[in-house]
C-alpha cells in the first residue's frame, strides 16, 4: 500500500463526536464491530489540513487526509481502523519520510513532533518513550456495578495514590503490587473498609508524562500532575500483564478495580488536572493541544504570550467554548464508561475564569456542569484556588461543589502544633475562636454561596506538604533528594518537633508526637463537614521531613504496612475517632441555613457557663465545651478540648434541653484513654481534662 492514501469518503463522515467513533451509518459499536471503519473527527483549528496516520493490530503504517472541515474539525472515515490501533494526528503539509515504525517520529522539542496525541485518544501506547493514540471499545461486564451516590453527610474522603497505596504490602502478590488491580486486591480493600472510610480519592490516574527537568534528575512525577491525555488510564499503573496487552487491557484492569472498590462499598473519586497540560510553557513539547490549535487551548495575552496562573507554564484557556466541551466530555466519559462517583479539581480557579481572566462563580463550565444530568449527580471537589491574581477562593464556589477548607488546616495546625510550641518555649498561644470556627464547619464561609458546612472539605495534611507523623516532628522541610536545593515546597507548615528535629528515641518526646497526632485526628473526626484523610496518616507515614514528594517515587512515599507499635496505636486510636464520628454526626444538617443554629451547637467555658465574647478573645483561656445536638433537638454528645499545657478541672455543661444530662466519656486523645474510658459524669458536675488533649462524652 502507498505510503500517502488521500482517498475520503466525502460527506459520509461527522464532525461530532470528536474522536474516533463507529460511523452513524453503521450498526453494533462493541469491540469486535466489523470491518473496523471509524468516523475520525479532531478539532485542529490551527492546520489547515491534517492528516490521520494510523496503524491497524499487525498492519503497517498508513497516511489517510481528513478531507472533511466543518468549524475546525477535520473528519473523514477511516475503512479499517479496528479496535486496538495505534494512530495520531499530522499536519498534511508535513511530508517529510516517514520511518517504518511511524511512532519513533515522536520528539521531545517543538521541532521533532511529527504525531500529535488525539485529545479525545482513549487510550495511549507507550513504546521505547514514544507515544501513540489506542483505539478502545466501550464494552465491559459492569453487572450490576453502578454509582454509589453517598450522601455527602455519610462521606469520609481517603486521598491516595494507585501506586504508593500496595507497592509494599505483604499481602498483595508481587505482580499486583503498585496497579490498579493491586489496589482492588482483598488485603488493601479490607484495611480501607475496616478503617471506616467510605470514598477512595485517587490521585491523577490520566495518562501524564514526566517533565524534562525530572528526566533529567533521573526523577519522576510520581503524584502524576502533569496530564497528556485527558481520557485515558495511565498505563504505568496497569499490571505488566495488562500493559503488554495493550491499552484495552490497562483499561479493562481500571475498570476491574472501580467495580472491586464499589462491592466494597467505596466510593471512586479522581483528582484530575485540567488546568494545565504536559506541553509545559511555549518551549516545551509539542503532543497534542500545541500542534492542533494553540490559540484555542491554551490562555494568550494580547501579544500572544502564555497566561500562567498554574505555575506549570500554561493554562487551558476556559474561556473557549471548546476547551469547556473538551472538559465536559472527558468528564462525562469517566462517569459513564468507567462508573466514577466524583472528582477533585486540581486548581479548579483556573478552570472558571473568564475571557477577562477573572474568577466567575457563574462561569460557563460551571453552569455547563450544574446543568449536565450526568455531571450534577457526581461528586465535584474544588481546590478553590490557583497562582493566578485573585486566586484565592474558597468558600466562593456555587451549589453543588464542596472545598477543601485551608481555614480547617490553619486553624487545627496553629492550635495544636505551632500553639503548642510557642507555650513550650515560655510564650503564648492564640485564641479558641479559630479552632471553634474550623471545628463548626465554616458556616460564614460558605454563607455567601448559600451551602452548608457540607460543604467543607475538612483536611489537616494532604498529598502536597508533610504528613500528620511529620508535622509533629519537624519545624523546617527537608527537601533535598528533589535536586533543588530545599528552594522548594512550603516554608508555612506550621509544626511542631516537640523538642527534637527529625527521629528520635526519647521516650516522653515520642509521647507528646504521638498524643499531637491524636489531636489532629479527632479534631478532623469531629468536626463538622466533610473530613478528608491522607493515606499513611492512620499508620503515623513519615516522608522523613519532606513536604513536597512529588517526584519521589520510593519507599519515602509508598505506604509502610509494618505495624509497628507506633503504627498501630495510631491505626487503632484513627478507627475509634471515624466510628465515634459516624455516631455523632450522622444527623449534620444538610442545607444551609441550620433550622436553628442554637439547637445544634452549644460553646460553654471550662465552668460550664456559655462562652463569652472576652473569653472567645483571650488566648489565656484555651479550653472549651462543644455541645453537639441533632436535627431534632436532643442532645447528641459533648466535646471538650483543654489547649492549655495544664490539666483542668471541667464543669459539664446543662443545657437545659434535657433532664439531668448523664455524660459517658467515649475516648479522651490523653494517654488515659484506657483508664477513663466509660467514666460517667452528670451535667454540672467536674471532670478532669488533660493537659493538650481532647475528650469526647456520649449522653
Amino acid at each position: 500500500m502507498p505510503l500517502f492514501d488521500t482517498a475520503s469518503t466525502m460527506d459520509a463522515s461527522s464532525a461530532v463526536p470528536l474522536g474516533v467513533s463507529v460511523p452513524r451509518a453503521d450498526s453494533g459499536g462493541t469491540r469486535h464491530h466489523a470491518g473496523g471503519r471509524a468516523n475520525v473527527a479532531c478539532l485542529a483549528p490551527a492546520v489547515s489540513s491534517l492528516d490521520i496516520v494510523y496503524c491497524p493490530p499487525g498492519g503497517q503504517w498508513r497516511v489517510q487526509t481528513l478531507t472533511n472541515v466543518t468549524r475546525g474539525v477535520h473528519h473523514g472515515i477511516v475503512e479499517d481502523l479496528p479496535y486496538g490501533s495505534r494512530y495520531g494526528f499530522r499536519p498534511s503539509s508535513d511530508r517529510r519520510p516517514l520511518p517504518v515504525d511511524v511512532p519513533k517520529a515522536n520528539g521531545n522539542g517543538s521541532g521533532g513532533q511529527l504525531l500529535l496525541l488525539d485529545p479525545y485518544g482513549r487510550g495511549v501506547d507507550q513504546r521505547d518513550g514514544v507515544l501513540a493514540s489506542v483505539r478502545t471499545a466501550v464494552d465491559f461486564d459492569w453487572g450490576t456495578d453502578e454509582r454509589l451516590r453517598l450522601p455527602w453527610r455519610n462521606t469520609i474522603v481517603y486521598e491516595a495514590h494507585v501506586r504508593g497505596q500496595s507497592m509494599l504490602h505483604p499481602d498483595v502478590p508481587e505482580e499486583l503490587r503498585g496497579t490498579y488491580a493491586g489496589l482492588a486486591h482483598p488485603a488493601v480493600v479490607e484495611h480501607l473498609t475496616g478503617l471506616g472510610v467510605t470514598s477512595i480519592q485517587l490521585l491523577p490516574v490520566h495518562f501524564h508524562i514526566d517533565e524534562p527537568h525530572l528526566q533529567d534528575l533521573g526523577l519522576s512525577n510520581y503524584w502524576g500532575y502533569n496530564t497528556a491525555a485527558f481520557f485515558a488510564p495511565h498505563p504505568g499503573y496497569a499490571t505488566r500483564a495488562a500493559q503488554k496487552a495493550g491499552a484495552q487491557a490497562v483499561q479493562d484492569e481500571f475498570k476491574e478495580m472501580v467495580k472491586a472498590l464499589h462491592a466494597a462499598g467505596l466510593e471512586v473519586i479522581l483528582d484530575v488536572v485540567y488546568n494545565h497540560t504536559a506541553e509545559g510553557g511555549p518551549d516545551g513539547q509539542v503532543l497534542n493541544f500545541r500542534g492542533l490549535g494553540e490559540d484555542t487551548y491554551y490562555r494568550l495575552d494580547s501579544n500572544g504570550k502564555y497566561i500562567d496562573t498554574t505555575g506549570c507554564g500554561n493554562s487551558l484557556n476556559f474561556a473557549d467554548q471548546r476547551v469547556v466541551q473538551l472538559v465536559t466530555d472527558s468528564l462525562r466519559y469517566w462517569v459513564d464508561e468507567f462508573h466514577i462517583d466524583g472528582f477533585r479539581f486540581d486548581l479548579a480557579v483556573t478552570l472558571c475564569r473568564n475571557a477577562a481572566n477573572e474568577f466567575d462563580p457563574k462561569h460557563p463550565f460551571l453552569t455547563a456542569v450544574a446543568a449536565d444530568p450526568v455531571l450534577s449527580d457526581a461528586k465535584l471537589i474544588a481546590e478553590p484556588w490557583d497562582i493566578g491574581y485573585g486566586g484565592w477562593q474558597t468558600g466562593q464556589f456555587p451549589r453543588g461543589w464542596v472545598d477543601w477548607n485551608d481555614h480547617f488546616r490553619d486553624a487545627v495546625r496553629t492550635f495544636w502544633l505551632a500553639d503548642r510550641a510557642a507555650i513550650d518555649s515560655g510564650g503564648h498561644g492564640g485564641t479558641m475562636a479559630k479552632l471553634a470556627d474550623a471545628l463548626s464547619g465554616s458556616a460564614s464561609l460558605f454563607q455567601a454561596s448559600g451551602r452548608s458546612r457540607l460543604a467543607s472539605v475538612n483536611f489537616v495534611t494532604a498529598h502536597d506538604g508533610f504528613t500528620m507523623s511529620d508535622l509533629v516532628s519537624f519545624d523546617r522541610k527537608h527537601n533535598e533528594d528533589n535536586g533543588e536545593e530545599n528552594r522548594d515546597g512550603h516554608g508555612d507548615n506550621r509544626s511542631y518537633n516537640h523538642g527534637v528535629e527529625g527521629p528520635t528515641e526519647n521516650g516522653l518526646i515520642l509521647a507528646k508526637r504521638a498524643q499531637s497526632r491524636r489531636n489532629l485526628m479527632a479534631s478532623l473526626m469531629v468536626s463538622l463537614g466533610v473530613p478528608m484523610i491522607t493515606a499513611g496518616d492512620e499508620l503515623a507515614r513519615t516522608q522523613l521531613g519532606n513536604n513536597n514528594a512529588y517526584c519521589q517515587d520510593n519507599a519515602m512515599t509508598w505506604l509502610d504496612w509494618t505495624l509497628t507499635p507506633e503504627a498501630h496505636e495510631m491505626l487503632r486510636s484513627t478507627k475509634r475517632y471515624i466510628r465515634l464520628r459516624k455516631e455523632f454526626l450522622a444527623a449534620q444538617p444538610r442545607d444551609y441555613p441550620v433550622r436553628d443554629e442554637q439547637s445544634y451547637l452549644d460553646w460553654f467555658d471550662q465552668h460550664g457557663q456559655p462562652m463569652s465574647h472576652d473569653r472567645w478573645n483571650d488566648p489565656r483561656h484555651r479550653v472549651m465545651q462543644l455541645l453537639l445536638g441533632d436535627d431534632s433537638g436532643d442532645l447528641a454528645g459533648l466535646v471538650v478540648v483543654n489547649g492549655s499545657a495544664s490539666d483542668v478541672q471541667v464543669t459539664l455543661p446543662d443545657a437545659g434541653r434535657q433532664a439531668r444530662s448523664l455524660f459517658e466519656l467515649r475516648l479522651t486523645t490523653s494517654a488515659r484513654h484506657k483508664q477513663r474510658q466509660g467514666i460517667q459524669v452528670a451535667a454540672g458536675e467536674t471532670d478532669l481534662a488533660e493537659a493538650n488533649s481532647i475528650s469526647i462524652y456520649r449522653t
